[in-house]
Parts: C-alpha cells; sequence; structure tokens
C-alpha cells in the first residue's frame, strides 16, 4: 500500500484558512499502566483563548515517517477550520510505547477511551470529539463508538467493516481469502516491527526494537487458528450490536474498494447513519482513484460543525445514501476515471429497489421459468487468476482482466441481448440448488458484463464455503451426492447495463486465489429450475432525486519530499506448460522517499507469489516477502521478511521468517512455524 499523494491530480492546495494553525510534535499522551502513546496536534494558534472540537485519527501506520505525506494534506485542513486534529500512533507502533500484539484488540480500544479522558482535560478542548479513518482506522472508530464514551459525539468511517468475520480479509463467505490473509499478515507482520526513532525517544529505541523484532507475532498463526465466526471474531465486530453505536456515523465506500458492502448495513442497521460510495479504490475520496474525486475534506467539515459545533450546515436534510451508478466500460486493469452520476435514497432498503429473477438453464439466463436440468460443474484449479486483487489500493493492474480469460475455466449462463439500459444498485443474489460429490466444497459466482464486441467486464463476485450453508459458527461436511439450497451473496455494485450487451453469470467451485482450494477437487451438480436462480436489484428511481453536487477537491499543503527511487509495479501471470503449474507474481516496489521536515528516509517492496498446479489443490502455495526500510543518513534500519502457507488435506502449514539488520549489519533472525488443523476449510 502507497501512502501518497498523487501529483496529477487537480485539486484546490490551501494555504492559508480562516484560523491560523500551529503544529504541536511528539506530544506524550500517558496511559494509566504507564505506557506512553505519541501524538502530533495540529491547532488554530487562538485555541486557548478559543477552545475547539478535537477529532482523533488513530492508526499503526507510523505518523512521522510513513503517512506523514498524507497527513499534512488532511489535519491542517481540520485545524485551520477550528479543530484540534489529532494522529496518534496505537500502542505498539511508531513511536509509541510496547507491541502490536493483534489488530483492534481490547487494549486498542481502552486506550482509546484514555485518549478521549486527555483531550477533554486539555485547556484548547470544548470537550467534543470526533473520530475519523480509513481501512484501519475506520474500524476502531466503529469499535470505539459501541464503547459509548460520553466525549465522543460522532464519527467518519471509510472503508471499514461491522463484521470481521465474513466481511475482511480474513474469511469471506466462510472461506479462507487465499489471496490476502496471509499477505495482510505479512505486512502487519512487517510493519509492526519497525523500530522507534532515536531522535525522538532517545537510546531506549534499540532496546525497544529488539523488543518488538522478538515479540511481534505472525498475526496469521492466531487468525487461522479460528477458522469458524466464534468470540475472536465477535469482538469488534459492531454488527454483533447496532445498537451499541447511538451516535452519527458518516459511512464512505467505494466500488473497487474491497469493503463497500459494510456501508449498506450500515446504513440500514445503525440508528443515526449516512452512507457514501464513490467511484474510488482504497484511498480518500478528495484524492481517490479513479477519477471524479469530490471535496471531501469539506462534506467531514459540513459533518464536524453539525454534529461537534451545532451549526446547521444542512447535513440533516441530505439524502440518507449517496451513490454514483458507473457507465459500463471495456475491461481495464486499472481506469483514471469512470463516467457515471450520482443517485440518491431515502433509506436503504430502499423503494427505488426492486429485484429482477433470472432462471438458469444449459447455458443460459432467461426471464422465463426453466424445467430442471442437471448441469455439471467440475474443478479448475487455475480458476481465479484473472481476478484482480481483492481490496484495490488504486495502482496499476489491481483490477480484473477480461473475463474470457477464466470463462473457459467455469460453467457459463449467458443472457440474450438487453433490450433497454437498466440501473442496478445493491446485492446481486444466486439462489442454488446443488449436489456436491466431496463432504467439503465451496461455491464462487461471478457476474460480468459482456459487450457486443466480445470484452466480459467483471462486475461483481461472491463466493460460500458450503460447509458453512447453515452456519459460521457451527459449520457440517456435505453428505455426497444429497440435493441441498444455498444463497451466494454476490458484492454490492452500481452499475449500468447497457442496451445490446448480455448478462454473464459464472459457476465454479474453485476461485484461487481469492478462496484458498478444498481438499479434494470437486464436482458440483446445479439443479435449474425454481430453486435455481440469479437475483438482480433494479434501481427503478421511483423516488425523487435530490440533486447532488460536491465542492472541488482541496487539501492542505504537502509536506516537502524528495524522491529517492520511484515506484514500480508489475504482475504477471505464468503458466509454466510442462509442469501444468500456475503462478501469478504481484512485485509492488513502493519507492523510497525522503520528508526533509525531519530527514527520514523510508522505503518498501513487496512480492507476493500464488502457485497452484492443475488438478491439484493440494498444491497451493503462498509466498509474501517484504523489504522495509526507515532510517537516516546515520542511522539506517531495514527488515526482510518471508511469510509462506501451504496445507495437506488436513493441515495448514505456516512458516514466517524475519530478518533485521542495523546498517547492512544482521542483528535479529527469528523463525515462526506453526501447523493448524483445518477446520471445513
Amino acid at each position: 500500500m502507497v501512502f501518497n499523494i498523487k501529483d496529477s491530480q487537480e485539486r484546490e492546495i490551501l494555504r492559508s484558512f480562516p484560523r491560523e494553525v500551529e503544529k504541536k510534535e511528539h506530544v506524550w499522551i500517558p496511559m494509566s499502566d504507564g505506557t506512553k502513546l505519541a501524538a502530533t496536534i495540529w491547532l488554530p494558534k487562538d485555541s486557548l483563548e478559543n477552545p475547539v472540537p478535537a477529532v482523533l485519527e488513530y492508526l499503526p501506520y507510523r505518523k512521522d515517517d510513513f503517512t506523514a505525506i498524507r497527513d499534512s494534506a488532511r489535519h491542517p485542513f481540520f485545524a485551520g477550520h477550528g479543530y484540534a486534529s489529532i494522529r496518534v500512533d496505537i500502542r505498539g507502533t511508531g513511536n509509541s510505547d510496547g507491541i502490536l500484539f493483534d489488530e483492534y484488540l481490547k487494549q486498542e480500544q481502552d486506550d482509546a477511551l484514555e485518549v478521549f479522558d486527555w483531550i477533554v482535560e486539555q485547556p484548547w478542548s470544548t470537550g467534543s470529539i470526533g473520530m475519523f479513518g480509513k481501512s484501519w482506522g475506520g474500524f476502531n472508530g466503529l469499535q470505539v463508538a459501541a464503547r459509548q464514551h460520553p466525549a465522543l459525539k460522532t464519527i467518519i468511517t471509510l472503508y471499514s467493516t461491522d463484521d470481521r468475520f465474513a466481511d475482511d480479509v480474513h474469511y469471506r463467505g466462510g472461506n479462507i481469502l487465499a489471496s490476502d490473509m496471509l499477505w495482510w499478515a505479512s505486512t502487519m507482520f512487517a510493519y509492526s516491527a519497525r523500530p522507534q526513532d532515536p531522535e525522538v525517544v532517545g537510546e531506549g529505541w534499540k532496546k525497544n526494537w529488539l523488543d518488538r523484532l522478538e515479540n511481534t507475532p505472525p498475526y496469521v498463526q492466531e487468525w487461522l487458528r479460528h477458522q469458524r465466526r466464534n468470540s475472536y471474531w465477535k469482538h469488534g465486530s459492531i454488527c454483533e450490536d447496532y445498537r451499541a453505536i447511538q451516535i452519527p456515523v458518516f459511512a464512505v465506500g467505494g466500488w473497487q474498494d474491497g469493503y463497500t458492502d459494510a456501508v449498506f448495513r450500515m446504513v440500514e442497521n445503525l440508528p443515526n447513519a449516512k452512507g457514501l460510495i464513490g467511484p474510488w479504490a482504497h484511498e480518500f475520496p478528495e484524492v481517490g482513484t479513479p477519477e471524479p474525486t469530490i471535496g471531501f475534506l469539506q462534506e467531514c467539515l459540513r459533518w464536524w460543525d453539525h454534529w461537534l459545533k451545532d451549526l446547521d450546515t444542512g447535513i440533516e436534510k441530505d439524502p440518507k445514501f449517496i451513490t454514483w451508478i458507473q457507465e459500463p466500460v471495456l475491461p481495464e486493469v486499472n481506469y483514471e476515471s469512470r463516467p457515471g452520476r450520482w443517485v440518491t435514497d431515502r433509506s436503504w432498503p430502499s423503494s427505488n429497489i426492486d429485484y429482477q429473477e433470472l432462471s438458469l438453464s444449459e447455458g443460459k439466463l432467461t426471464i422465463n421459468k426453466t424445467e430442471e436440468e442437471t448441469i455439471e460443474v467440475p474443478s479448475v484449479q487455475e480458476h481465479g487468476f484473472y481476478a484482480g486483487v481483492f481490496c484495490p489500493f488504486g495502482q496499476p493492474g489491481d483490477l480484473p482482466s477480461d473475463q474470457r480469460l477464466e470463462n473457459g475455466k467455469s460453467i457459463v449462463f449467458e443472457s440474450a441481448p438487453l433490450t433497454e439500459s437498466t440501473d442496478l444498485l445493491g446485492h446481486p443474489y444466486l439462489k442454488l440448488k446443488f449436489s456436491s460429490d466431496q463432504e467439503n466444497a465451496l461455491v464462487t459466482a461471478r457476474l460480468s458484463s459482456k459487450a457486443p464486441s466480445g470484452e466480459s467486464t467483471l462486475l461483481s463476485w461472491g463466493m460460500l464455503n458450503l460447509n458453512h450453508l447453515h452456519s459460521h459458527e457451527k459449520p457440517e461436511r456435505l453428505e455426497p451426492g444429497k440435493v441441498y439450497e444455498a444463497t451466494v451473496k454476490l458484492d454490492s455494485l452500481g452499475q449500468k447495463l447497457q442496451k445490446g450487451h448480455r448478462i454473464e453469470l459464472a459457476i465454479s467451485p474453485t476461485y484461487w486465489p481469492q478462496a484458498w482450494p478444498s481438499p479434494k477437487p470437486v464436482n458440483l451438480t446445479v439443479y435449474s429450475g425454481e430453486n435455481t436462480r440469479l437475483q438482480l436489484p433494479i434501481r427503478n428511481n421511483s423516488e425523487e432525486e435530490y440533486q447532488v453536487s460536491f465542492e472541488k477537491p482541496a487539501i492542505a499543503e504537502v509536506i516537502e519530499k524528495e524522491v529517492v527511487r520511484e515506484e514500480t509495479r508489475s504482475r504477471n501471470v505464468i503458466h509454466d506448460t510442462i509442469k501444468n503449474e500456475w503462478r501469478l507474481e504481484d512485485f509492488s516496489d513502493e519507492g523510497e522517499r525522503k520528508l526533509l521536515q525531519n530527514g527520514i528516509i523510508h522505503g518498501s517492496k513487496n512480492k507476493n507469489t500464488f502457485k497452484i498446479n492443475a488438478g491439484d489443490p493440494l498444491s497451493a502455495h503462498i509466498c509474501c516477502e517484504w523489504e522495509l526500510t526507515i532510517g537516516r543518513e546515520d542511522w539506517k534500519t531495514k527488515l526482510l521478511t518471508t511469510s509462506e502457507m501451504t496445507s495437506d488435506s488436513t493441515t495448514f502449514y505456516l512458516t514466517n521468517t524475519m530478518i533485521a539488520m542495523e546498517k547492512d549489519k544482521e542483528i535479529f533472525r527469528k523463525t515462526w512455524k506453526e501447523s493448524i488443523p483445518r477446520d471445513f476449510q
């Protein structure tokens, strides 16, 4: 992931604000157990005479180097408009004390509550607080909101989830998300082991670093010990009790992001929430791709001013839900822009949505009901290599390729050319009557739009661990040959279907590397007829439309940097025809840059390799490698990590190795090995 600001995007750069801003660096916030958290605070200079509300961003990604560029675009903006904008490194990360033992621990929430207590006591504080953040910062904003601290009045959560088990980088539809579980664990394995800055914390940095290196665990071990929905995953999943969050929530998503589904659920279930979904990947909407970007920081100010300053900014009159309906496009692995239009809904579920059902017959999707037929769906282990990444960050190569490359490896059903254009908004569903020849099985479904010229653009996909048919908490073996019924929920979409295009539905019991393969090759039998059908969410525009307009994107002037090494990206699918081995090599050199404000030089490289042999699900192999550098001219550190995952029919095998170097000399090396039984995976 790249925490940077693209210079090429058009936006207004603000160098002055209504209130003059001062930056307080290396502020220490004491915890009750003696731990100190590192904070940077941007304040209006007159805040002692005119106290202000506070907004907090609370992350593990190192405020003084790794996110310093992006932080400088956002926090001074809020401060200049009358807020104390606070950026805190989570315990065990950046310059904060301690070790980060896992994501979203209770300790993380407890510390946030103590940060609130500290803020309330400051002479510049009015005692009203908001939280904002994307991804990790969006997750913990929701989790902390459920703790109901009286000073926390509202949150803005971007690209986050309410469900840590079924809608994050660990398990999707009850399946191991093979493309991302190990990758994200390997990322945090390396990120969390980086050292403190000796210029900030003093001589104790080395002792703390060695402690982090020795005791920061590979998180994947704990994640893989919990292969079903249990108390481990319920912790931090606000869907367990939406009523715990009583404060207003502004939930933001993007159609290219991996967490868009949660916005629909939060708008539906939280007592005081509004939702916004644009065309973006996993990045803030004022700097995200693809275009159009929006004046999102101005929208945040409207939200903060209303809920933290009691000003009438019109927020309460805004629609409940604003979404971007994308125009049809031919498949590309990245887009600079996605044409479309904003639409609004007064509630979700919306009276604007009707479901249209399409029946399946041999190779066809039809609006007419069909007689029951048996359709055989075989295993092709290399199906899925052209799916793109689960959660795009806007890098070249992130998006799905032309699905004609996949369709020969699955069973495809195709509609007649559409006689009129249609808008889709919401979740497609596949109702499926099936049987399996194995006790353990999964099913995946892809929904695509086929152009008259033949190109097939992936619109949505979903997968279901069929052993989790009735429960993610209590999976059961399938009885081979027995007929079951399942519902596969595909990812949400906001998409116009073009007249003359065809709808494609593809079904398969494999989807590598998104889903870890079943232990044995699976052959599914699908029974068409009234119990097997595709449901599409048709937007009928029955409500009166609210005219949506956003200001031009504006940010504060970002800090100066010197590019030491440029970014590069490659993503290659390789087929060894002799071994019949398929391999995806995904390499990202995120470059190296020097921050002129503090002299820190930091960079990263990441290579992920996914391999499988045709016909052999037990040949699945993932290797994730990281190289992280951080230092100055006279202080240089490097981390090299390797994380691997394989399996046999009964067991998963994990190997994680970390090497640390100081001034090109190895000072630490350790390997963690773990064997974990398969649990209906």
